[in-house]
């Protein structure tokens, strides 16, 4: 569903006229209503910066106890540590303070049963490549090492000594830690 489609008949909130998006503004202007400032900066508490999959059923502050400001959150499609991954986790660690990184992948990730065919199927479509990897895998605990790796090895980071990777568990909401070997 797309934030500009109006919400389907028989549908969660369906009394509420308008788009998926009209209905995020309206729960804005609730939370804004009763919206004190934290009086916090920038920099996340705990020192952690956290790169996970941008997937619905992570939620990651109940699955890992982080409560607002403890650290930054980096998601996007897999969890995947790509060139914007590393901007961010630069800033991260040398704007920002982080000195450590967690990094979260799934089980029953849609990266999975995706290829690079996707971005054919794309470039047939509009005429035009897209300029990044779809990054899809078939391991998600080889894709969570070479996650490890490429933090690891940026040699834009400061801090690399305390990079782990995990696989949650969607069914169970367990972690399980990937040895990076």
């Amino acid at each position: 569903m797309t934030t500009s489609a109006s919400v389907p008949a028989g549908s969660e909130g369906a009394a509420a006229a308008g788009t998926v998006t009209d209905r995020l503004v309206e729960a804005n202007e609730r939370y804004a209503a009763a919206f004190t400032d934290p009086g916090m900066d920038a920099r996340p508490a705990l020192g952690v910066a956290v790169v996970a999959c941008m997937d619905a059923r992570l939620d990651l502050p109940a699955a890992l106890g982080l409560e607002l400001g403890s650290c930054h959150t980096i998601r996007n499609a897999g969890g995947v540590v790509t060139d914007d991954v590393i901007r961010s986790l630069t800033i991260s660690q040398r704007a920002l303070g982080t000195r450590s990184v967690v990094l979260v992948h799934h089980t029953g990730c849609g990266l999975e049963s995706l290829t690079e065919d996707f971005r054919h199927d794309i470039e047939m479509e509009v005429g035009q490549r897209p300029a990044w990897a779809v990054e899809s895998f078939k391991d998600v605990e080889q894709d969570v090492r070479q996650s490890i790796q490429r933090v690891r090895t940026s040699p834009f980071l400061l801090h690399t000594d305390d990079i782990r990777g995990f696989v949650f568990d969607v069914k169970t909401g367990l972690l399980k830690e990937i040895d990076p070997a």
